[in-house]
């Protein structure tokens, strides 16, 4: 449990309380926090319309038999300003391949069910360490499913639904004339030029179809400069955080992190077909060069778009979900004020 929601349990007759609800296998809420006050990178909220409510993601690890295990926690709100939680929705199964700390924990509602991509993580080398560069470590997305936005949501399978040999993460679901599709992060760890890939799913979501395409390269970019990553200078471009999205003349968006200047930073490319396999054209400006990204798009219940991202990206335990209006153009996005 939460050390901060033991706080709110002043004395014996509350922690009784509390024991209570555990043991009935409840959800143990803390008083609502705004979201300014809430540490959270990658941040993803789901808008559910079943229950009018905002349910927000994150990261959450637990430990099991003295080791870290990999979990997703959410924060639930009505108005987008106060939130409760956190709530444990899922840890990864003991005989999952990979079983380290999640990343990027993104849920979406398809056919009426609920779906978690989450990166996941493990501190196996698979390849020997390239002198002055991070680990080669097993890394990569994969798919659960539930009924209900707080789960339990429960795997397809034991494997990543991105290629085993591939450091992969950031995957999020893209849907196009009833097909679903997975667009996802291919490490800059691994690939130097990082890469945004596409991999067409089964239509239940359980498995990968067919092999994935390169649909184009963290450099391809302007305004995305690279980052030297030791101390030989040597640069590296980074891939993050995609979100698509199909603006009211139905030209096809996609957001994605990078950095500009050694700061975290969001731009658009545009489908040139307006279809999700491209090919893909960069605008040369940044959307939001600040020092945040790995943003996602929603619209309130009123109707409002929005975009969701983190911020400042560093230092650790500083980052902060911030939520901002967007104006839709009909060819582009503009970035509006700030809300959260």
């Amino acid at each position: 449990m939460n050390s901060s929601c033991f706080a709110l349990c002043a004395n014996f007759r509350h922690k009784v309380v509390v024991a209570a609800i555990l043991l009935a296998g409840l959800p143990l809420l803390c008083k609502a926090v705004p979201l300014k006050d809430l540490n959270v990178r990658d941040p993803f909220i789901l808008a559910d319309e079943k229950s009018h409510t905002y349910y927000l993601y994150c990261s959450s690890s637990v430990e099991r038999d003295g080791k870290e295990v990999g979990g997703v926690a959410v924060y639930r709100s009505r108005d987008l300003q106060d939130w409760q939680g956190p709530e444990q929705v899922f840890v990864v199964p003991d005989d999952n391949w990979l079983t380290g700390r999640v990343w990027a924990p993104e849920v979406h509602c398809y056919k009426g069910k609920y779906y978690l991509f989450a990166t996941l993580n493990t501190d196996m080398e698979w390849k020997k360490r390239r002198e002055g560069w991070p680990p080669y470590l097993y890394r990569g997305t994969q798919i659960f499913h539930a009924d209900s936005p707080t789960g339990p949501f429960r795997p397809f399978g034991t494997t990543p639904h991105t290629p085993a040999d591939g450091m992969c993460l950031d995957g999020t679901l893209y849907v196009e004339e009833g097909t679903p599709y997975m667009v996802y992060c291919h490490e800059w760890v691994q690939t130097v030029d990082g890469e945004m890939q596409l991999q067409q799913l089964s239509p239940d979501l359980s498995q990968p179809v067919g092999r994935p395409l390169t649909l184009f390269c963290a450099s391809a970019a302007p305004w995305s400069n690279g980052l030297v990553v030791n101390d030989k200078g040597e640069t590296t471009y980074v891939t993050d955080g995609c979100f698509l999205y199909k603006t009211s003349k139905g030209k096809l968006l996609m957001l994605w992190s990078s950095f500009m200047d050694n700061r975290y930073a969001i731009g658009i490319a545009t489908s040139a077909t307006g279809r999700v396999a491209g090919p893909w054209r960069q605008q040369d400006e940044p959307l939001f060069c600040g020092d945040g990204g790995h943003c996602m798009l929603m619209r309130t219940f009123e109707g409002k778009l929005c975009i969701v991202f983190h911020a400042p990206n560093s230092p650790a335990g500083a980052e902060r979900a911030c939520l901002y209006e967007l104006t839709d153009n009909g060819e582009t996005l503009a970035l509006g004020r700030r809300l959260q």
